[in-house]
């Protein structure tokens, strides 16, 4: 199943998953999402639904098992090598029939021009016809490309959601409007006539099909400690939304952004520029963090008073996932609102658009001058000489040594150095503190990454460190020339 964003992919398969679990026959599932590391990894996939087969049925886990045992190193080939020994093999001696969940696979990083999960199902696929396989993803070329390939074409049923008839959609569209509404009027006095047949057809006229635009609204109409009444006509005022075009024909980009746009300006209506940088940054953050992380973490990282952060976050709720715990990572509630923010054809108010490469190097300034403050010496205080085997505790005086802030600084501040701004600017001020860390924190890095057991990252990122500095002594070299005539 293929659809647009926002269209309901990930709600369609979530409850197909649910159905088919409550019939038990639900063998394994994946949702992939980029905010996640390990879930936007495709060779984190095929082990993933390996294991979960395993749990389920014991004549899967009999065979799996050992097999593991005897090559722990599966798990690091290929990924048709991962498929055919973890997934086919197991499936075909055991004769085990089951259904299996791939959603949002277009979340994942790919390089290849057909998708490589895609490739590896139609070379497989047929030597286990018991199983089958609901994928979901984004109409993008490398998807449509894989399932275009002969062999998973034959296999393959294509369902395009975003082609559903439009009255169809819209029918469920305003029933779900109608029954999130009463939910409302149960919490809220005053609303017997709430809202208007107008108001109930203006708001399907512009969710044009989209079941994302209908969440976010709802999202902002019923905000705790607010007047629904009151924050619909906001949304329908706002001068965005007067804005709007048009029928109920597919518009994604138009009826998203405009949505968006009006809950951004109502969230910070202030005409004050001070503290613009502050909501960008933050923002920032949110969506482009290697991770989701936690107000309090995205203050540490920032500078900022996690007093400020919470607040800032809050005013604009019905766009994210976020508790009252401060200490709980924060993220989009969909995936539409990142590809908004950083996108300057449709974020066109500069007050909110995220340019990508600034964000990414204020958060890996933040990083490296976490670690050059934080960081020292035999960090959990073990005797000299001990190693981790011999660490009474490890976990535990870990967790409270070392805290989420500079546990995320160490693993992923190489990430953020990738796409940093490369501006001279700002590589003198990353360049400064990079040399800083190198010279006078790497071990005791390297010592946070053992007891983390990430030592994996330090390959990469001294790498990454290697082509950046790289980068920044040929535009050094560049500019003396260029400036010596």
């Amino acid at each position: 199943m293929n659809g647009l964003a926002g269209t309901g992919k990930s709600t369609i398969v979530q409850t197909v998953a649910e159905r088919v679990f409550a019939d038990g026959r639900l063998g394994a599932s994946f949702f992939c999402s980029r905010d996640f590391e390990d879930r936007s990894n495709l060779h984190f996939i095929f082990p993933t639904l390996a294991v979960q087969l395993a749990r389920k049925y014991n004549g899967f886990r009999s065979i799996f098992v050992p097999l593991v045992w005897s090559d722990p190193g599966i798990i690091h080939e290929s990924l048709y090598g991962q498929m055919e020994k973890l997934i086919v093999q197991p499936l075909v001696k055991s004769g085990i029939s089951t259904v299996m969940v791939i959603d949002a696979l277009d979340e994942c990083k790919d390089d290849e021009p057909a998708s490589a999960i895609l490739t590896v199902l139609g070379r497989l696929v047929f030597k286990i016809p018991k199983v089958k396989f609901f994928v979901t993803g984004r109409p993008e070329p490398r998807i449509r490309a894989g399932f275009r390939l002969p062999l998973l074409a034959r296999a393959t049923n294509v369902f395009i959601l975003h082609e559903v008839e439009s009255s169809r959609v819209n029918s469920d569209i305003r029933l779900f409007f109608i029954h999130k509404f009463l939910e409302l009027k149960d919490y809220h006095l005053g609303l017997d006539d709430w809202p208007t047949k107008e108001q109930l057809d203006l708001l399907c006229e512009r969710a044009a099909g989209l079941f994302v635009y209908a969440m976010a609204t709802v999202r902002f109409i019923g905000r705790q400690n607010s007047n629904p009444r009151r924050r619909l006509d906001l949304l329908l005022q706002s001068p965005e939304n007067t804005a709007y075009e048009g029928k109920t024909e597919f518009k994604p980009n138009t009826t998203l952004d405009l949505l968006y746009l009006s809950i951004l300006h109502e969230a910070f209506r202030s005409d004050e520029p001070e503290d613009d940088p502050k909501v960008r940054s933050v923002l920032g953050a949110v969506v482009l963090a290697a991770n989701p992380l936690s107000p309090s973490t995205i203050a540490t990282l920032l500078g900022l008073d996690t007093g400020d952060i919470f607040p800032l976050l809050s005013s604009v709720h019905s766009l994210l996932t976020l508790r009252q715990d401060a200490n709980h990572p924060v993220r989009p509630f969909h995936k539409s609102f990142p590809d908004f923010l950083v996108d300057p054809t449709r974020c066109v108010n500069p007050r909110f658009h995220l340019p990508p490469p600034d964000h990414h190097s204020e958060l890996v300034i933040g990083c490296l001058e976490l670690m050059n403050r934080r960081l020292k010496k035999n960090m959990l205080g073990f005797p000299d000489g001990s190693t981790n085997d011999e660490a009474d505790g490890l976990w535990k005086r870990a967790e409270g040594d070392i805290d989420h802030g500079l546990r995320y600084a160490c693993e992923s501040w190489h990430k953020h150095l990738i796409d940093a701004n490369t501006t001279p600017t700002h590589m003198v001020k990353i360049t400064s503190i990079l040399h800083q860390f190198l010279e006078q924190k790497f071990v005791f890095w390297l010592e946070v990454l053992s007891i983390l057991g990430t030592m994996r990252n330090a390959v990469d990122a001294l790498e990454v460190a290697r082509r950046w500095l790289k980068v920044c002594r040929y535009y050094a070299q560049y500019i003396h020339s260029t400036h010596s005539y």
